[in-house]
């Protein structure tokens, strides 16, 4: 996960990363290594070379499947999904749960063993997802923001869909203004409001959170996506906090002003996205519901696991793109 808390149990990582206001705070990510175009590079662009280690449960891993899907590097960038249960290891490559696939690169039980194998002495909060060089057995990086740049320009010679630009010169200036606030208050908020310690930074999260929906539905309402009208990485980033949020944030983090559902905005814009060829294969709520409600025993300690809502059949059943007023 980008700067993530969501591979350790709740006693250690989730409890220990607060401010003293009751603030939940997150820790930086370790490894910024860059892919390069140049051959001489310690990490060149080559196909088959790269694989990501995911959660499909976990919304930054979620950021780096959309985009390898939407680029068509899917022959050229391998993946392994870990399990969505969290062990009191952290992330396991157990393969007992419909779409995990283990360790299929390094046959490991925990994804830490491959943070051991890259850096000996690495100490820190075990995130995914984690873009690994299968040549020289080291994470290239494990920050889903900078995975994202690198799948959207670096494997152009290999990609399907090269045409695919999800970070457009002429708007690169508004797509990191989105992802600023987004980020701050949308991706991170519904993780400030689920894991704060105290009433009042609950309160404060909330208070942001759907502030920012709002400005995210005045935006969409004159517009098909967040910076204009073709999709980018802003678009995706926000996608994937969208199609937790009922299932997972509106309860299990307390979001429950509203659920995003009840927005016709929100329910077209998520629609138009899930739509998009080898989005929807990139979803799944199972693995969701299941990490969520059965890791965070600090937050649901029976354990149990909801049904719903059906999130998936609201947006298969929803209109076609509509006009923007």
């Amino acid at each position: 996960m980008n700067v993530a808390n969501d591979d350790v149990p709740s006693g250690n990582t989730w409890t220990r990363q607060i401010d003293p206001d009751g603030a939940f705070a997150r820790q930086p990510t370790g490894f910024h290594a860059e892919i390069g175009h140049e051959p001489d590079a310690a990490h060149p662009a080559e196909p088959g070379r790269y694989h990501l280690y995911v959660s499909l449960a976990c919304p930054w891993a979620h950021r780096t499947l959309i985009v390898r899907a939407l680029k068509g590097l899917e022959q050229v960038v391998s993946v392994d999904v870990v399990h969505p249960h969290l062990t009191a290891h952290g992330w396991s490559f157990d393969a007992d749960f419909r779409g995990a696939t283990g360790d299929t690169v390094g046959k490991r039980a925990l994804l830490r063993e491959a943070y051991v194998a890259a850096d000996p002495l690495f100490n820190g909060v075990v995130t995914v997802p984690v873009l690994w060089d299968k040549r020289l057995g080291t994470i290239v990086n494990n920050e889903s923001a900078e995975i994202v740049r690198m799948l959207n320009g670096r494997f152009q010679p290999w990609a399907r869909h090269p045409e695919v630009d999800l970070y457009p010169a002429r708007l690169r200036s508004a797509i990191d203004e989105v992802n600023a606030w987004v980020y701050a208050d949308i991706n991170n908020g519904v993780y400030r409001s689920g894991f704060a310690r105290s009433q009042k930074a609950h309160d404060s999260a909330i208070e942001r959170l759907f502030a920012a929906l709002d400005r995210v539905e005045s935006i969409l309402a004159r517009q098909e996506f967040l910076c204009g009208d073709v999709l980018t990485e802003a678009d995706v980033r926000l996608f994937v906090t969208l199609i937790r949020f009922d299932t997972v944030y509106h309860t299990h983090f307390k979001c429950n002003r509203r659920t995003v559902l009840q927005s016709p905005v929100l329910v077209r814009y998520m629609a138009g996205i899930y739509r998009l060829p080898g989005v929807a294969a990139t979803v799944d709520l199972d693995h969701v519901r299941h990490h969520y409600y059965g890791s965070h025993k600090h937050i649901n300690p029976s354990g149990l696991i909801p049904q719903g809502p059906d999130v998936l059949a609201a947006l298969t059943a929803a209109p076609g793109p509509q006009p923007i007023p």
